[in-house]
């Protein structure tokens, strides 16, 4: 699931070539990419057609256009991208995509934004905003540390309370917003730290050094257009990322470390897998009852 630099990359493509048009036409395909909007497609596409995009904005993976309706209201329109879901700016004359769900076409008449889904898990739906301009669904995610709004201390102060894994810490939405598997295993390998290691039992200092590296790989990535494991993960023109190349530990299983040698080796975690170094960064010791 693309996680922070994915869904950036695609923010700053929708704000360099959607934000400041208007929508003439919007056109849904199916209900299921408009499931999380009630009243369904045709409503949708009815409520947003005239609409003026006032800004593309963003909160940890979570993607949405700020929409002025004609008569001066504003609404967001969340853009869930799920698995696999892609927002493309196309010439209007170009062929339809396989997997093509949504096209929006523009009053000044240049190309069109389009949502493709292959795994169909993601969509779009209306909301209202939250004095601060977010998405109401998304007011109980917490600020990503990429946020005027993110607080570093306090994040730590709440980690620092939890007697839980770090690494689950790191992936809990309400605590920091943005982190996934990829950068999370990123985190934790520069900082040295297991991420069965309890927050409880870590230092304030070791705490914020893992929140610290987690924003700066996540930068590193957005500088590189973000990970791209296969073509589903890309920008606003179909390019893809290659932050791939410059991850140490998730899906380097059986690589030696690039800071000791040793091979990196693969857990099993949440129903996923976890990726760190049996030498730089050593399993907590079991408690004896």
């Amino acid at each position: 699931m693309p996680e922070l630099p994915e869904v950036e990359v695609v923010r700053r493509g929708l704000a360099d070539h959607v934000v400041g048009r208007t929508i003439e036409r919007a056109e849904f395909r199916g209900a299921r990419v408009a499931r999380r909007h009630l009243p369904g497609p045709l409503d949708l596409a009815e409520r947003i057609t005239g609409n003026h995009v006032e800004q593309a904005r963003r909160r940890g993976k979570y993607l949405w256009l700020v929409l002025r309706t004609p008569d001066g209201s504003r609404q967001g329109l969340i853009a869930h991208l799920g698995m696999s879901g892609q927002l493309l700016v196309e010439p209007p004359d170009a062929p339809p995509e396989k997997h093509l769900h949504a096209v929006f076409d523009f009053a000044d008449d240049g190309p069109q934004l389009r949502f493709v889904d292959q795994r169909t898990f993601g969509g779009m739906a209306l909301a209202e905003l939250t004095p601060d301009g977010v998405p109401e669904p998304v007011a109980h995610i917490a600020p990503d540390p990429l946020e005027a709004a993110y607080d570093a201390a306090a994040v730590v102060r709440r980690m620092k309370g939890k007697a839980v894994a770090v690494k689950r810490a790191l992936l809990d939405q309400t605590l920091v917003s943005g982190v996934g598997n990829i950068y999370a295993d990123e985190a934790l390998w520069r900082a040295q730290v297991h991420g069965a290691r309890l927050c409880s039992a870590l230092t304030k200092p070791t705490l914020s050094r893992i929140l610290d590296h987690a924003r700066e790989v996540m930068l590193e990535a957005l500088g590189q257009g973000g990970t791209s494991f296969d073509a589903l993960y890309v920008n606003v023109n179909g390019a893809s990322g290659y932050f791939d190349r410059s991850l140490h530990a998730y899906g380097q299983e059986g690589r030696p470390c690039d800071r000791c040698g040793t091979p990196i080796r693969r857990e099993a975690f949440m129903n996923r897998s976890s990726f760190s170094c049996p030498r730089c960064q050593p399993r907590p010791r079991p408690v004896r009852g």
